[in-house]
């Protein structure tokens, strides 16, 4: 005999709006979804356990009464002015609720063993002159404007800022999707960024399905929330002047980090838009975007040509992902997916018996130790 289970309508069509798809789009999949929504008919257990799944909702959830209103569990500093924002997505949830998972863990496994608060959390205010604030980040990271300038590309000093503030102590994670699950991309529209701010833990989350070259500007606005101790998640970008303070700030310092204008003023040659700044971008090894933030900041562009520059590059960025596509060395994406200092803390507590395996599978995104070994490999436990 066929269990039959009663699920609310009002949770169905809410699920579907949550994950942003109409019923209609679900109808191949569950032909009988739009009588379980009139009422007439009824789904099974497994058929709810199902739709949960493609809808990317809590089973539980589709027992309950009424829906619920889900919150963000950090400030959302998105909104620009008082325009309201839509309610947060599934993917962007689960995003933040796994990196608390995993930012959890690491802040047992510091005091287990023994690791010191790090005394940058929260060190600074928004009292602070964003001059003095980028001096005092790239003194804590031990990284000069002569370090940054003398690498290869700008993706080559990218990779030197997240080494520096990896061996600081933060845990920085770059993902364009949720989790490991590639059908579910995460939407730069949507955000680009989050802080999660702790004294034993302190987390950055760069979006990885942002463009490459907007992800630089990003990963500097998200250490300066860790500097001034406010977790938050960020819609920052080079092209805006948010309204919230900290967010303001925040992108002051990222911008004076990334590009010193005591130094790019001397370095002006009088060029005009795209040329000249690509051609500084290639001096100071930053992106377009940046250098394109830091020219109008300089007096060397309108707010309006920023804007209109911004945008072209962007799109040329995304066009060119699209046809590039994806690809590439699944342990190397996934040391970034999670983090080196948080991959080899998670690693050396198994094989050293202090966790589970099953732990380890969970918060790395494994299914078995061969992957566990070969993680090792990529994060440099293993030769």
């Amino acid at each position: 005999m066929t269990v039959r289970v009663t699920i609310h309508p009002d949770l169905l069509t809410w699920a579907c709006r949550r994950r942003g798809v109409a019923p209609a789009d679900l109808q191949a999949r569950f032909p009988r979804l739009e009588a379980w929504i009139d009422g007439t008919a009824q789904p099974t257990l497994k058929q709810v356990q199902d739709f949960a799944a493609a809808t990317a909702t809590p089973v539980g959830y589709l027992f309950l009464p009424q829906p619920p209103v889900e919150t963000l569990p950090i400030p959302d500093l998105r909104t620009v002015g008082s325009v309201p924002l839509r309610a947060p997505s599934p993917d962007l949830l689960d995003t933040l609720y796994l990196c608390q998972r995993r930012q959890d863990w690491y802040r047992d496994h510091a005091r287990t063993t023994g690791l010191r608060p790090l005394a940058f959390v929260g060190s600074l205010t928004l009292s602070v002159d964003p001059v003095s604030a980028a001096a005092r980040i790239r003194e804590a990271l031990g990284l000069t404007l002569a370090d940054q300038r003398g690498q290869g590309s700008w993706e080559a000093a990218m990779r030197l800022w997240v080494e520096r503030a990896d061996r600081l102590g933060v845990l920085v994670m770059f993902n364009g999707v949720v989790g490991v699950n590639t059908h579910r991309k995460l939407d730069p529209d949507e955000f680009r960024g989050f802080a999660l701010a702790d004294m034993l833990a302190p987390l950055v989350f760069v979006n990885s399905a942002d463009t490459r070259p907007a992800q630089m500007f990003t990963l500097a606005h998200e250490l300066a929330h860790l500097w001034c101790g406010a977790s938050a998640l960020s819609d920052a970008g080079g092209d805006a002047w948010p309204g919230a303070a900290v967010e303001r700030w925040c992108n002051a310092v990222a911008a004076e980090l990334l590009v010193p204008l005591e130094a790019l003023r001397p370095a002006l040659g009088g060029g005009e838009g795209l040329a000249e700044a690509r051609r500084l971008a290639g001096v100071f090894k930053v992106s377009v975007l940046v250098m394109l933030r830091r020219l109008h900041d300089a007096g060397a562009m309108s707010r309006e040509e920023l804007r209109r520059l911004y945008a072209a590059e962007v799109a040329r960025f995304r066009a060119l992902r699209e046809k590039t596509g994806g690809g590439g060395d699944f342990y190397a994406t996934q040391r970034a997916r999670i983090g080196t200092r948080f991959a080899r803390a998670v690693l050396e507590s198994t094989w050293e018996g202090r966790s589970s395996f099953t732990e380890a599978f969970q918060m790395l995104g494994a299914k078995s130790t061969d992957t566990l070994d070969k993680l090792g490999v990529a994060v440099g436990l293993i030769p």
